[in-house]
C-alpha cells in the first residue's frame, strides 16, 4: 500500500514514515497543503495522514479541498493528525471529510491499526484476513497461510515485505487483474529506485511459492497480473 504523508514537523515526520515504512508501506512525505495537492493532482495513494496544523493551507483545509477535486484520489481514505483535543476539531475534521483522527501524541501501534481498518474499509473488506481459495493473508499479525483442501491443514507461506505488498494487492484486487503500474507504486516511494522489472522479479518468486498449493498468477499482457486456482485445484 503506497501512503501519503502531510507533515510540516520533520522530526515527527521522520519517525511516522520509519514506523510505517518498517510495516511494509510505502510511504512519500511531503510538508504542506500546498505539495500535497500538487502531488495528488498526478498521483495516485492508498491513503493520506494529514497533520491539521500545516503552514498555509491547513489540513482542514487540504481535506475539504481534495473532497471537492476532480482528481483520482478524492475518494481515498484520509486520517487527520493533531494536536488539538477540542471536540469541535474533531467534528470538524470528519465533517469535512476525513475518515479517522488521532491525537498527538500517539503509539505508532494505534495508528497502523487505524490504517488497516481504513485500507480494509476502502477495499470493501470487513476483516483483517484477506482470502482467496485456499490463501488467507492475516493483515494484523503479518501471517500468509494455505489450507489443505483434504485435511485442513494450515502451512506458512513464508513472504519478504517487498512479496508481501505485492501479494496483498494482488488479493485484495482478486479476482480482477491488479495493474503493474499499481503494483510499481504500492512498491515503491519518490526516495526510492525500483524499475517496472522489480515487480516481475517478485511475481516469479510469489508464483514459485503459490503454484505448489493450487495457485496461480496469471500475466495480463499489457496490463498485469492476476491471482487464480489452478484448473483442477
Amino acid at each position: 500500500m503506497r501512503l501519503l504523508l502531510v507533515e510540516d514537523d520533520v522530526m515527527v515526520a521522520s519517525g511516522i514514515k520509519l514506523g510505517l515504512s518498517d510495516a511494509g508501506y510505502a510511504v512519500d512525505w511531503v510538508g504542506s497543503g500546498e505539495r500535497a495537492e500538487e502531488v495528488l493532482r498526478g498521483e495516485t495513494f492508498d491513503a493520506a495522514i494529514i497533520d491539521i496544523g500545516l503552514p498555509g493551507m491547513s489540513g482542514l483545509d487540504l481535506t475539504r479541498r481534495l473532497r471537492l477535486s476532480d482528481v483520482a484520489s478524492r475518494t481515498m481514505p484520509v486520517l487527520i493528525l493533531t494536536a488539538r483535543d477540542a471536540l469541535q476539531d474533531r467534528v470538524q475534521g470528519l465533517d469535512l471529510g476525513a475518515d479517522d483522527y488521532m491525537v498527538k501524541p500517539f503509539e505508532l501501534p494505534e495508528l497502523l491499526a487505524r490504517l488497516r481498518a481504513l485500507l480494509r474499509r476502502s477495499q470493501a473488506a470487513t476483516s483483517a484476513v484477506l482470502s482467496f481459495g485456499p490463501l488467507e493473508m492475516d493483515t494484523a499479525s503479518r501471517r500468509a497461510t494455505v489450507r489443505h483442501p483434504v485435511d485442513g491443514r494450515q502451512t506458512v507461506i513464508d513472504l519478504g515485505p517487498r512479496e508481501w505488498t505485492v501479494m496483498e494487492y494482488l488479493l485484495i484486487n482478486a479476482p480482477k487483474p491488479a495493474s503493474k503500474d499499481k503494483l510499481l507504486a504500492a512498491l515503491t516511494g519518490w526516495d526510492k529506485e525500483i524499475t517496472p522489472n522489480a515487480v516481475e522479479v517478485y511475481i516469479s518468486r510469489l508464483r514459485s511459492k503459490l503454484e505448489p498449493h493450487g495457485l496461480a498468477l496469471r500475466s495480463i499482457r499489457g496490463f498485469g497480473y492476476r491471482l487464480e486456482l489452478q484448473e483442477g485445484a
